[in-house]
């Protein structure tokens, strides 16, 4: 499975970022995978060349770019529950800066950058993000309903906030249909319910559902947090909403 590392341009500088896609000398539909917060490692370009074996264009962007190219901070091989407090310190000042101007200017960049791609095809794209990304994904497909035909994020984080432009006030901007699969505990009930009631007013096609026996970060295989069953749960939900959603060459 091909792949290559890039330097997307931005508005803000250049973003370091990893793509991987199917070598058949073909165009395939884009999707643009946001990941966690630790972002972009060795975990997130192997779920990238799984998804690619499925005949598409899986671009994955370093979304802490203004502040170093990936790994930001050092992470160990396997993420410890134990080491997690620590990291996610020095990382939440970087992402408490990623301000929505922020996200909305790389999420322009990065489906420009998709336009101009050899190994793209013309038409919608498909928006996925993992905790943090998740709320990514959301805004991005809330700001590009025209381009994004498909949103997902598995256990996302901050959909629900008590802030003017937080995502669940922003889904009536939606033509996408949407996956969430949650971690328990990931959202409270009333949350859920909240989120779900402004995703029925708004008519979006949606499902969201918590994966049993879950933590936190259960897609990761290189965390204390991974769960394989959810993670091919994740698999089951993500291919038929993309295949659904998608238009193959």
């Amino acid at each position: 499975m091909p792949s290559k590392t890039l330097q997307i341009p931005t508005p803000d500088g250049r973003a370091d970022a990893f793509a991987a896609f199917p070598d058949d000398g073909q165009r395939h539909p884009a999707v643009l995978l946001y990941p966690d917060a630790f972002g972009p490692r060795p975990v997130l370009e192997r779920m990238a060349r799984e998804l690619a074996e499925h005949g598409y264009y899986v671009l994955v962007p370093n979304l802490l770019y203004r502040h170093g190219a990936a790994p930001v901070v050092d992470l160990p091989e396997h993420i410890r529950e134990t080491a997690r407090p620590a990291i996610t310190a020095q990382l939440m000042p970087l992402i408490q800066a990623h301000t929505t101007e922020r996200i909305l200017r790389d999420a322009d960049a990065y489906l420009e950058f998709l336009t101009t791609q050899p190994e793209v095809s013309a038409g919608p794209v498909a928006v996925i993000g993992y905790c943090i990304g998740g709320l990514l994904a959301m805004r991005t497909a809330a700001a590009h309903p025209g381009r994004v035909a498909a949103v997902a994020g598995f256990h996302p984080a901050f959909l629900v906030t008590d802030a003017p432009d937080s995502p669940h006030r922003l889904v009536s901007d939606l033509t996408a249909e949407v996956h969430l699969g949650l971690a328990e505990g990931d959202m409270s009930p009333e949350a859920i319910g909240e989120l779900e009631q402004a995703l029925d007013a708004a008519g979006v096609r949606y499902t969201c559902e918590i994966y049993p026996d879950t933590v936190h970060g259960f897609t990761m295989s290189d965390t204390d947090a991974f769960n394989p069953a959810a993670l091919q749960r994740h698999w089951d939900r993500l291919l038929p909403l993309l295949g659904r959603t998608l238009t193959k060459s």
